[in-house]
């Protein structure tokens, strides 16, 4: 079993920044990929970022792709989303997730665990 609990969400303007962190507690973190999601109410689920057990690879989803930036510190248990130049688009409650495997890391059914989310709203 594997806790994640987000945090860092927050009211932003258009072209602000915020960091999200996700502490995650339980069984070897270093074991799991670690992505992020987000959701607004009415859609599905939508794949933000992903990054491997080791942190060698990364992957983005076409949208924050330049401005988001998933990292993590495997002596912490804990990984971020690094998010610059936020829209107002990008409003939505944003989840981290983790799974054993990276093959499939867009796909939010993969994952096995999941943190409560994170309200992210950019706005005036």
């Amino acid at each position: 079993q594997v806790q994640l609990v987000e945090s860092g969400g927050g009211l932003v303007q258009p072209g602000g920044s915020l960091r999200l962190s996700c502490a995650a507690s339980g069984r070897t973190f270093s074991n799991y990929t670690m992505g992020w999601f987000r959701q607004v109410p009415g859609k599905e689920r939508e794949f933000v970022a992903a990054i491997s057990w080791g942190g060698g690879s990364t992957n983005y989803a076409d949208s924050v792709k330049g401005r988001f930036t998933i990292s993590r510190d495997n002596a912490k248990n804990t990984a971020y989303l690094q998010m610059n130049s936020l829209k107002p688009e990008d409003t939505a409650v944003y989840y981290c997730a983790a799974d054993r495997n990276y093959s499939r890391y867009r796909v939010a059914s993969t994952y096995d665990y999941w943190g409560q989310g994170t309200q992210v709203t950019v706005g005036s």
